[in-house]
């Protein structure tokens, strides 16, 4: 016996089986969940010897569905996780930054599958030649109910009807942060048995910080009110611990993790060079909004929440103010009174 308490040490599977999703109804999901886990240990060990595999650089003469030059870490991660979640058989179809249409799987024990999941295999992939963080984002949604036939529409669903989402971070350790509607757990990759540990339960983000995080280089392209809350955050002020503190890393997951974690607000506004902003609705903030809404944040696109926009496309973009709720609320405050005086 050892002369000291040994701490419980549980698997993501063990977890969720017998907490957050305990029971035979949900054996589904938490297999879904797996195969999603799974593709997330290969891209952390792809991520881990990118410049001696030589898969670091651009994948020449290609581009994504929004125009952007594709890495070849992006190929990579985007294949594995459809592999992944095909083989798997726990999914119907996938929705993926790196494909232009929808993509439905047709094996036998796929295309009765009822989730569906929409995915950022590697969010913040400018990043990757210089060793800063980057992540996966996904969502989770169910198939419409007698749906048999599925088609587009049928992804078209508003962010609060997601069963699960989560991101995965690529960094001094690999996190996979989880939401299935009952609060936020996150799980880290031990390296040496390559299976995520149950790490931290229930987190909960502060309800206000001293920290943002925006693109500054963007300041005069956003709209007037913002430049105006930027000043707010910008000045002295003793009672309000003012100025505040901006924190930028470029990668929405790396960004929004240490916001979750230590309180803060991240920004992605609209501008004149990207009027309706930049992020993907469906597999950005969709997912991230109800991560931080479950931790006790708060999303919006500055007008309403983000888990209340109906989608109309799957490659949809939308601004984003999301993190600690009270800061969240003040900058909606300015971009509302603002833009009507």
């Amino acid at each position: 016996m050892y002369p000291f308490k040994v701490k419980e040490k549980l698997t993501a599977y063990q977890y969720l089986l017998k907490d957050k999703l305990a029971g035979d109804k949900n054996r589904e999901l938490i297999a879904l969940l797996k195969d999603l886990k799974l593709a997330g240990r290969q891209v952390s060990k792809e991520l881990n010897t990118g410049a001696l595999a030589g898969s670091l650089g651009d994948y020449t003469g290609s581009k994504n569905s929004h125009g952007e030059k594709v890495k070849k870490l992006d190929l990579i991660a985007n294949n594995l996780f459809i592999k992944s979640l095909e083989n798997g058989g726990n999914c119907a179809g996938v929705v993926s930054e790196e494909n232009d249409k929808i993509l439905l799987f047709n094996n036998e024990n796929s295309k009765n599958a009822k989730y569906l999941v929409l995915i950022d295999p590697l969010d913040g992939s400018s990043n990757i030649d210089v060793n800063v963080p980057v992540g996966t984002i996904f969502s989770i949604l169910k198939r419409p109910r007698g749906v048999k036939k599925l088609s587009t529409k049928d992804f078209l669903q508003e962010g609060k009807k997601q069963v699960a989402a989560g991101y995965i971070i690529y960094g001094s350790s690999t996190i996979y942060v989880l939401t299935v509607g009952k609060g936020v757990d996150a799980f880290t990759l031990d390296p040496f048995v390559n299976e995520f540990y149950v790490s931290q339960t229930n987190i909960k983000i502060p309800n206000k910080a001293r920290m943002y995080s925006v693109n500054q280089g963007n300041f005069f392209e956003f709209p007037l009110p913002l430049q105006e809350y930027i000043r707010w955050c910008e000045q002295n002020d003793q009672k309000t611990g003012r100025p505040y503190s901006l924190r930028y890393v470029g990668s929405m997951v790396a960004d929004l993790h240490r916001s979750l974690l230590k309180g803060g607000l991240f920004i992605y506004s609209q501008s004149k060079n990207a009027p309706k902003g930049k992020l993907r609705l469906m597999y950005e903030c969709n997912p991230m909004a109800f991560i931080i809404e479950q931790a006790g944040g708060l999303a919006t696109n500055g007008k309403k929440n983000i888990l209340s926009i109906k989608p109309k496309s799957i490659h949809q973009i939308s601004p984003i103010f999301i993190g600690s709720k009270e800061m969240v609320e003040l900058v909606t405050k300015y971009l509302r009174s603002k833009l009507l005086n």
